[in-house]
């Protein structure tokens, strides 16, 4: 267990909870617009090891809430879920982030987690701009979360890869789920270069964004930061 990073604490990472956030190395996806570019490659530096990992946990025993994993891609990890049997052992919830490409570890791990964050990074049309991945898995990953009480969907606006159509689109993909969240992209610290030139939507785009999803689903939330690793 490589892990990239360490946010020993955070009030807004697990959504009504007090959590650390740990940044697992390791992804899948090779997404341009990418905010934690350095927890992509397998090879990244490991900065916490997993001993001192738990060690900072039974410290926090009582005063926090839980534990956000996330990446990276946390699925692609091996023994992803004896890390989490043992963060739940100790009496925290787990909240996983994860860019749905792997239903099968999904599968394994929904009966010990408590909260999933799924990406969606575009609409289905345009997906393999983004990742090459056979949508049938997405989809898969999709219908898993959405019988999950707890659980929300992420879409990052970039522009050029999330437009009004897709936004439209998304909606009637995921009508009837229970939370979608809209994250503003923000042009900086990304894994590709020339997404450092994409200028973010405007505010009242951003916002508009949201009535249109509010069509097909009644719980859409606004966030105007982006996941970074500390």
């Amino acid at each position: 267990m490589k892990i990239g990073g360490l946010q020993k604490l955070s009030l807004i990472d697990y959504p009504g909870k007090t959590a650390a956030t740990v940044f697992l190395i390791g992804c899948n996806f090779k997404c341009g617009f990418c905010h934690n570019p350095e927890l992509v490659d397998v090879r990244g530096k490991e900065v916490v090891s997993e001993k001192e990992f738990f060690s900072f946990l039974k410290d926090r025993i009582g005063l926090l809430d839980g534990v956000c994993i996330t990446g990276g891609e946390p699925t692609i990890v091996s023994d992803l879920f004896n890390f989490i049997k043992k963060i739940k052992e100790l009496g925290f919830l787990v909240k996983l982030d994860t860019n749905g490409s792997n239903p099968e570890v999904l599968k394994e791990l929904i009966n010990i987690i408590d909260y999933v964050a799924m990406d969606i990074k575009t609409s289905k049309e345009k997906y393999k701009m983004v990742a090459n991945i056979d949508l049938d898995r997405i989809n898969k990953s999709i219908d898993l979360i959405k019988g999950l009480k707890n659980y929300e969907f992420r879409i990052t606006v970039v522009p050029e890869l999330v437009d009004k159509d897709d936004i439209e689109k998304i909606g009637k993909w995921l009508k009837g789920c229970k939370k979608i969240v809209l994250q503003q992209f923000r042009n900086e610290r990304v894994l590709d270069k020339k997404f450092e030139k994409v200028k973010p939507y405007s505010d009242d785009v951003f916002f508009n964004f949201k009535k249109i999803l509010e069509k097909n689903i009644n719980n859409v939330e606004l966030r105007l930061w982006v996941f970074l690793m500390r």
